[in-house]
């Protein structure tokens, strides 16, 4: 990112009429109607939240499903879709009642058979299902309305994990699909309907106000309380190049802009109608993650080249530009969490080190292997990032190639446990919200259980039998030893590398208000269009 580039920008979003807006945001009717929301929020492909936890498919999935329970602002559990529940005296019997007013979008209605089936198919793919599958006896209905879960001994979390990234309730047909195949219905019991009618496939989705959701009575609060829809429509839009996306939200044509990128922060700034907000207060973690599987990264030896190789300051300038935004950062559980910690971080330095990097290649038997990197062309940080480190890497004499696509054609091929001749892949970067990274239990990306870990599929048995520990430790001060033990084998394994910590915030117009702040995603209800 260059100071002519940043120039030409600004010159080509300053000339404003002469901009041209696609003609699929320009044709939408309506632009001064306060009822309906324009958000330009990236190429959503895949609707499954448990085949992918992308956070465009998660922000799908919070318009269109509910949850058994929510997480508030502080990562609390408050029930949701559950109006009665407790626990028996030995804590391993759980019963759960379904409040009233829940039905599908197709007018059935919502079912204890229903919960059970989507329990289990989340289960099979989720860090805290599979550790409550691990516990379980018995999930079964009881009654329409009410539902038991079983242990085989407590576990005190269970609130907890359905609450923070558990499951989205799916009607039993759709959850009885196996999580390795993708739900497309769109068929939820949440706030909004997808239209199918109006679904345009990489240009926009359509999503309708439920006329017949019920929100809970209680003031929303993080993903907890009321969801509280106060718009008829949202028109979730697809603009892949980020200039074009700045003039639209200048002309009004959309009202919210996902990422928007940092070179033209000023142009946003100096425009009396639209605003910087920071909905994520902690940030996010950008990391390079590894395909564990295939060559060269099925070695220790590769993974921990990539240690020494990534240049945290360099990289970080890459995508975000001002230091303001971003810092460097070296434990596995980010800056700012309870159980951040120093183990094991003797590998950080100061512009990298690369001739360490290549030894430890050479030592790894590098062969002159393809390594594919997986570049999202319409996310500018995390393509700037992955151009470099594909140049850091070919500086030292690895086969480095880009594999330019959207988001959501990272989003496809990552899932790919194939060669990268047949379609699979050696890279790629992403980012994941510091305040959830400390969720030992339900955070998505620690798991190290191979085919059951997250895209990179790790496998460390040592490691497994620590995090599994979590769940049964309830002071601060054990879990912060426990994460060190953790963190020790972490960075003796590599299953991803750190590039920093960054807080960038999205763009609206001064318009669109009453946003909810949760990490990474973004909840369609209490917001309102003057």
């Amino acid at each position: 990112m260059t100071i002519s580039r940043r120039s030409l920008l600004k010159a080509g979003i300053a000339a404003g009429a002469a901009l041209s807006v696609p003609s699929v945001v320009r044709a939408q009717t309506g632009l001064a109607d306060t009822r309906t929301v324009r958000m330009a929020m990236g190429n959503l492909r895949v609707f499954d939240p448990v085949f992918t936890a992308s956070d465009d498919t998660v922000s799908h999935a919070l318009a269109i499903y509910d949850t058994l329970f929510g997480a508030d602002s502080k990562f609390g559990p408050h029930p949701q879709m559950v109006g009665k529940w407790g626990a028996s005296d030995d804590k391993k019997t759980y019963t759960f009642e379904l409040r009233d007013g829940l039905g599908w979008h197709d007018g059935s209605s919502v079912t204890a058979t229903d919960c059970v089936a989507s329990i289990r198919r989340w289960a099979q793919v989720a860090p805290g299902g599979q550790l409550l599958m691990a516990r379980a006896k018995d999930i079964s209905k009881k009654d329409d309305k009410t539902f038991t879960i079983v242990l085989k001994e407590p576990l005190g979390v269970l609130p907890n994990i359905l609450a923070f990234q558990g499951p989205f309730m799916m009607r039993e047909k759709d959850a009885n699909i196996a999580p390795t195949e993708q739900v497309t219905d769109n068929i939820g019991s949440g706030p909004f309907k997808f239209n199918h009618a109006l679904a345009q496939p990489g240009a926009n989705f359509t999503y309708d106000r439920n006329e017949h959701y019920v929100p809970r009575k209680e003031a929303p609060d993080g993903l907890a309380g009321g969801k509280i829809v106060k718009i008829d429509r949202v028109i979730w839009q697809n603009i892949s190049d980020q200039q074009t996306a700045v003039a639209a939200l200048q002309a009004g044509e959309t009202d919210f802009l996902w990422l928007p990128p940092v070179d033209l922060f000023s142009v946003i700034e100096g425009d009396p109608n639209l605003e910087l907000l920071v909905l994520d207060k902690t940030g996010q973690d950008m990391f390079v993650r590894m395909n564990c599987l295939q060559k060269p990264f099925d070695s220790v030896k590769a993974r921990q080249a990539m240690l020494h190789l990534v240049d945290q300051e360099a990289m970080l300038r890459a995508a975000y530009g001002d230091p303001k935004y971003f810092r460097t950062v070296t434990s596995m559980f980010g800056n700012e969490t309870p159980i951040s910690n120093d183990q094991n971080t003797g590998w950080f330095k100061k512009g990298g080190d690369p001739e360490r990097a290549k030894q430890l290649f050479n030592e790894a038997g590098y062969a002159g292997e393809k390594v594919v990197i997986l570049q999202p062309t319409d996310w500018t940080e995390g393509s700037n990032a992955s151009q470099l480190l594909a140049a850091t890497l070919q500086k030292i004499g690895i086969n480095a190639e880009l594999a330019p696509s959207d988001w959501g054609g990272v989003v496809t091929r990552r899932a790919k446990k194939d060669s990268v001749e047949n379609g699979g892949w050696s890279i790629f970067i992403t980012t994941e919200p510091e305040a959830i990274i400390g969720n030992v239990i339900t955070e998505v990306i620690l798991p190290m259980n191979g085919e059951g870990a997250w895209y990179g599929w790790p496998q460390n048995d040592d490691y497994e039998r620590l995090r599994n520990k979590w769940a049964d430790i309830e002071t601060l001060e054990d879990r912060k030893a426990l994460a060190r033990k953790m963190q020790q084998i972490w960075w003796d394994y590599v299953p991803q590398v750190l590039i920093g910590q960054q807080v960038v915030p999205i763009a609206r117009r001064k318009t669109l208000t009453g946003l909810i702040g949760v990490p990474s995603w973004i909840p369609f209800w209490n917001m309102q269009k003057a």
